[in-house]
């Protein structure tokens, strides 16, 4: 069955764009990161969700009903890709028999239940791909890959496979999403930016979460991965009263997850580690800031 449609086109936006991924069902996160776009006077039609809008958390049918309410441009991820499609597992691309694929046994089972069937229908018509211009140049959002929805993208991908992937997309920049860790990565003069998931803390020991901001100047973007609090007790909370995997309500509070079977060696030795803020201008000092943004495992960019 072929599901949503290849590309959506944004056209060219006229201010900040507010980027985000993985709400998760987490609806006390999602509702800040929208109240933050608020905050800034960014309107929901500049506003772009990379997807991933029901996983580990309680209240998946809120989520899907908040962003669908407001309008907000979504990327399908392999969530909506599989619930949409009554799939049996998430499509994540978890190895089978790891403690990714056992866990999420249980939260996709509940997600399945918990989601009506129009909220499913409505994940079966996302686009896989969202491309909008900014400050003259082309960005394209996307889950994992261009053309695999679950692949896993980090900071220690190497340079090579992301300049792939961007050619496939024929743009001057990927925003994406699946990898749950931020970071910001100039390939050559093209960007990758990861905006990291609302739903879940980045598995550096904070319970923050993460969005990022796109801001054009009048010769550069301006890029920022923003660290978000939110009431993350109360959705631990709810988690629990759900009986979900102790482990992500845990991971809520702790910011560490409960399994990192997907993680390569240099992210996984950034587990605990706190998030260090940089700020970056594309292209302004962009090729100077390429060399440590590449080593820097999870960068985050400074908040404003």
């Amino acid at each position: 069955m072929s599901l949503g449609i290849p590309e959506l086109d944004l056209g060219a936006m006229d201010g900040p764009v507010l980027v985000f991924g993985g709400p998760y069902g987490n609806l006390e996160a999602t509702e800040a990161v929208l109240a933050e776009a608020a905050r800034r006077g960014i309107p929901w039609r500049r506003v772009v969700c990379t997807g991933d809008v029901a996983a580990y958390c309680a209240e998946p049918q809120a989520c899907a009903d908040l962003l669908r309410a407001r309008g907000i441009a979504c990327v399908m991820g392999n969530c909506e890709e599989q619930l949409a499609a009554d799939a049996e597992d998430c499509g994540c691309g978890f190895e089978e028999g790891t403690a990714c694929a056992a866990l999420s046994d249980a939260w996709f089972a509940y997600c399945r239940a918990a989601l009506d069937a129009d909220a499913k229908r409505w994940m079966g018509t996302l686009p896989r791909r969202i491309r909008f211009s900014l400050g003259g140049r082309s960005l394209v959002a996307i889950h994992g890959g261009v053309e695999r929805i679950n692949r896993f993208v980090f900071a220690s991908t190497p340079a090579a496979e992301k300049t792939l992937e961007l050619e496939r997309a024929g743009a001057d920049g990927i925003l994406a999403g699946h990898c749950g860790i931020p970071f910001a990565e100039m390939v050559g003069a093209r960007l990758w930016l990861n905006a990291g998931a609302v739903g879940m803390p980045a598995n550096d020991g904070t319970a923050r979460v993460w969005y990022a901001l796109l801001t054009p100047r009048a010769a550069a973007i301006d890029l920022r991965l923003v660290p978000l609090a939110y009431d993350h007790g109360r959705a631990a909370a709810k988690m629990r009263a759900k009986h979900l995997p102790e482990g992500y309500a845990a991971a809520l509070e702790n910011g560490l997850w409960p399994s990192m079977d997907v993680l390569p060696e240099a992210e996984l030795a950034q587990r605990g580690q706190a998030l260090s803020p940089r700020a970056l201008n594309w292209p302004g000092d962009a090729r100077a800031d390429a060399a440590p943004a590449t080593r820097a495992v999870g960068q985050a960019l400074r908040a404003s």
